[in-house]
């Protein structure tokens, strides 16, 4: 893929620079553990899943709207029989998210350091402007972003309801760049991959070990503007 063209580069947050996903999968385990009662574990992850969907278009993505399925489902799964101190505890799975530290993945901070030094240079050397563009709650995401101490490498940060093109077209209009002039590099196919292709931009796809059902596309992908590298560090020889 050529990338001669390049001039912004936009980066997911969540399972591409931090740790994201596994926090829910641990959280999703001890809210399974308190459902034993109600439900088996199985099942228990099931019907979850199915609030978190039902709850998707009136709540949004992240950690707040992921507790708030959390204790609807123990009402219903318990048949409204679930007791006050477990629904604290449900509560407290939330907090504890909210507040466990952010774990920044290999290879990030060299690459945004490197890609952000070119900026800077006033030699023939390609220059990017970065743009962290991610989704969810923005207190959360913003509270993320500080305790990564990755804000300095960024021109713009960009927190969306959604991923749609209509997201990303959005931030191409503001950054005020043609689509061939964007790439994203992201985790999620579904999310940072797909509708960059389709409004004409570039991405590069990083996957990462654990994926979010609802995030999960269950088919090859292949375009002449996406590439795919096992981890972040292999982004600069592209660039």
């Amino acid at each position: 893929m050529d990338l001669s063209e390049i001039k912004v580069i936009a980066f997911d947050a969540d399972d591409t620079l931090w740790v994201n996903e596994p926090l829910f999968r641990v959280a999703e385990e001890e809210f399974c553990e308190l459902m034993k009662p109600f439900i088996e574990e199985k099942e228990c992850a099931s019907r979850l899943f199915d609030f978190e969907m039902q709850n998707l278009p009136l709540y949004g993505y992240g950690i707040k709207p992921f507790t708030l399925s959390l204790v609807e489902a123990a009402i219903a799964l318990s048949d409204h029989s679930v007791d006050h101190a477990t629904l604290l505890k449900i509560i407290e799975i939330g907090k504890k998210m909210l507040n466990a530290p952010v774990v920044v993945l290999d290879g990030v901070e060299a690459v945004l350091l490197a890609l952000s030094r070119r900026t800077q240079k006033q030699d023939d050397q390609r220059k990017f402007k970065l743009v962290m563009a991610t989704k969810g709650d923005l207190l959360d995401q913003e509270r993320k972003l500080e305790k990564s101490g990755l804000a300095k490498y960024f021109h713009h940060i960009e927190v969306m309801s959604d991923k749609q093109p209509a997201n990303y077209q959005k931030l191409v209009r503001h950054l005020d760049i043609d689509p061939a002039h964007f790439l994203m590099v992201g985790n999620s196919m579904k999310s940072d991959i797909l509708p960059v292709l389709q409004m004409g931009a570039a991405a590069v796809h990083i996957p990462f070990h654990t994926t979010w059902a609802h995030e999960v596309v269950d088919r090859e992908v292949r375009h002449d503007r996406l590439i795919t590298i096992k981890e972040i560090g292999a982004l600069t020889e592209h660039l």
